[in-house]
C-alpha cells in the first residue's frame, strides 16, 4: 500500500507542470474563441451537428454548459447538442498531453470523436425528428448564459493553478487505486475482465462517463493509458463525458423526460460506437 502511495504520489506531481501550462494556453483560447464559437453555434440552422462536432472538440471546460444552456433556450436542436456532447472531451486532452501521448493518438482519438459527433447528429435528427428540429427563439432571448467559460471571478493563471491541482487530485486517487488493484489482482487479470466479456467495457465506461464531474474523464483516460480498458470502452466512456453539460442540463430545463431522452441517447449511442470500434479492431 505504502508503495504504490509513493509511486502514485511521484507519478502524478510529475505531471503538474504540463497541467499548468496546458490549462493556461487552453484558458487563453477559450477567452479569445468563446464567444465566436457559441455564435457560431447558434446561427449554425440545418448543419448545426456539423459545427457542434467541430466546436465541441475545443478544449473549454464551458463549451458542453453553454450548449445546454442554448439546448434548454430553444436556439439549438438535439442533434447539435449531441454532437457537441459527443465531440467534447473534457479533462482527456490534458491528461493525454501531460502524460506525453503521441500527437497522431491525440489527434486520431480528436478527430474520432468529431466525425462520430456530426454523424451521430445527424442521425438523431432523423430519429428524433419531431424534437430535434431547430425550434422556435424566443425573441427576448439573449444568449447570455450564466457563470459562462472557465475563468470568471480569477485571474488565468490562478485558474489555471486551481483546475490542475484539481485534476492532479483525481489522477493520484485513481492511480492509487489502480495501483492497489493491480498489485492485488494482476494486471492481466483485470484487462481481461473487460477484454473477455463482450459490451460490458464499453457499458461500464459510459456509466462512469455520465458522471457529470471532470472525474469521468480522468477515469477513463488514465484506464486507457494504464493499459486495463482498450479502445472500445475508452472511447464509449469519453463520448459520454460531457463534463458539467449534463449537470446544466438537468439544472435549468424545466421537462424531467427531455433530460432522460438527451442522457439516455447520449448513452446508447456512447455504447454503440464503443462496440463497433471494438468490433472493428479499431486502435488509436
Amino acid at each position: 500500500m505504502l508503495d504504490a502511495l509513493t509511486d502514485s504520489l511521484i507519478d502524478s506531481l510529475k505531471l503538474f507542470p504540463f497541467l499548468f501550462v496546458t490549462y493556461l494556453v487552453m484558458g487563453m483560447l477559450e477567452k479569445a474563441a468563446s464567444d465566436k464559437a457559441r455564435n457560431a453555434i447558434k446561427e449554425a440552422g440545418k448543419v448545426g451537428p456539423i459545427w457542434g462536432g467541430l466546436l465541441g472538440a475545443i478544449p473549454q471546460c464551458g463549451f458542453s454548459a453553454a450548449a445546454s444552456y442554448f439546448y434548454v433556450g430553444k436556439v439549438i436542436t438535439l442533434g447539435t447538442l449531441i454532437s457537441i456532447y459527443l465531440s467534447t472531451s473534457d479533462e482527456m486532452l490534458p491528461i493525454f498531453i501531460s502524460e506525453q501521448v503521441p500527437v497522431k493518438t491525440m489527434v486520431s482519438i480528436i478527430v474520432a470523436k468529431v466525425i462520430i459527433g456530426m454523424i451521430s447528429g445527424f442521425l438523431v435528427e432523423i430519429f428524433f425528428g419531431w424534437i430535434a428540429r431547430k425550434r422556435h427563439v424566443p425573441k427576448d432571448y439573449i444568449g447570455e448564459l450564466p457563470g459562462e467559460g472557465c475563468n470568471c471571478g480569477a485571474s488565468l493563471i490562478i485558474n489555471s493553478i486551481v483546475r490542475s491541482l484539481k485534476v492532479l487530485i483525481f489522477i493520484f486517487i485513481i492511480s492509487v487505486i489502480i495501483n492497489v488493484v493491480v498489485n492485488a489482482v494482476g494486471h492481466d487479470a483485470i484487462s481481461s475482465l473487460f477484454q473477455g466479456l463482450p459490451v460490458v467495457g464499453e457499458l461500464v465506461a459510459a456509466l462512469v462517463g455520465l458522471i457529470p464531474n471532470c472525474a469521468a474523464s480522468v477515469v477513463i483516460t488514465q484506464l486507457y493509458l494504464e493499459g486495463v480498458i482498450g479502445a472500445g470502452p475508452m472511447m464509449s466512456g469519453l463520448l459520454c463525458s460531457a463534463g458539467v453539460g449534463l449537470l446544466v442540463l438537468c439544472r435549468e430545463n424545466t421537462h424531467p423526460r427531455q433530460d432522460l431522452l438527451v442522457i439516455g441517447t447520449l448513452y446508447v449511442v456512447s455504447v454503440g460506437w464503443g462496440i463497433l470500434i471494438e468490433v472493428l479492431g479499431i486502435t488509436f
